[in-house]
């Protein structure tokens, strides 16, 4: 089960601690196919997260609209999982009983109480049922939380970089993981990064936003065939392909006009 994503013309401004108006987003206009992985990549503070939260109805613009399925997104909701940079685990509770919250928030542990074993399973967790988030490695909390989402079966998952403070080798087994849920299940995904390598290997389609105000510069399609080889020469010559357009993007000023 997946889902479609229509933002057209998505404004959102903060107010700081000065009173001063900080432009987060401008003009954002972007439509993403059901069962699409997304990827979000800019310089730090360009709105990537802004738009993730307006995504899953954390926040709201001031100005466009954001649609699910054709429907207005005006809230949070179950149909729209949400993956922490820092997994956000219930840290007095065991890896299933973390897993299963959102069943007992819903009000149908009692009838789909299996599932939890099948996705301690599905992300490669068997035999840690009773352990607690301290007891795990930073990757396995991941795991975790990426299967606490999933299994409100939502139409789409938002990753807030998940993948951020782990080893690299850590960080490729739970990509190749992540890759496995999403063909599996076929959900939507959209995942912010910074990471140009994950973006490419994991991505159909990948977003590049402007400085601050953030705005979509360029939509890359990724059209290597899967699984990807992040030694082949066509994933070397994307990668050179966009960190030479998003080191251009972030040196040259963004024209902006009052009429």
């Amino acid at each position: 089960m997946s889902s479609s994503i229509s933002i057209q013309g998505v404004n959102r401004i903060y107010t700081d601690t000065d009173g001063k108006a900080v432009e987060a987003l401008k003009g954002i206009d972007l439509d993403i196919r059901p069962g699409e992985f997304i990827s979000l990549i800019g310089p730090s503070g360009c709105g990537k997260t802004t738009l993730l939260r307006l995504i899953a109805g954390l926040d709201k613009p001031q100005a466009g609209q954001l649609d699910i399925d054709g429907k207005k997104i005006s809230g949070v909701d179950t149909d729209r999982g949400y993956v922490f940079q820092q997994g956000s685990l219930f840290p007095w509770l065991t890896i299933e009983k973390n897993i299963a919250y959102g069943l007992r928030a819903r009000g149908v542990y009692k009838k789909d109480r299996q599932k939890v074993g099948e996705y301690i399973k599905m992300v490669g967790l068997d035999g840690f049922e009773g352990a607690y988030p301290h007891q795990i490695s930073g990757g396995m909390a991941q795991r975790v939380a990426i299967a606490r989402a999933l299994i409100n079966d939502p139409k789409a998952l938002l990753l807030d970089e998940p993948m951020g403070a782990l080893d690299s080798f850590t960080r490729s087994d739970l990509q190749d993981k992540l890759l496995e849920l999403w063909q599996q299940n076929g959900t939507t995904m959209i995942l912010v990064t910074h990471d140009i390598d994950e973006a490419i290997y994991l991505s159909d389609r990948i977003v590049i936003m402007t400085p601050r105000p953030g705005k979509i510069s360029r939509i890359i399609d990724v059209d290597l065939p899967r699984p990807r080889q992040r030694g082949s020469g066509d994933f070397l010559s994307l990668r050179r392909e966009i960190l030479e357009f998003f080191e251009l993007a972030q040196a040259i000023p963004q024209p902006e006009y009052t009429i």
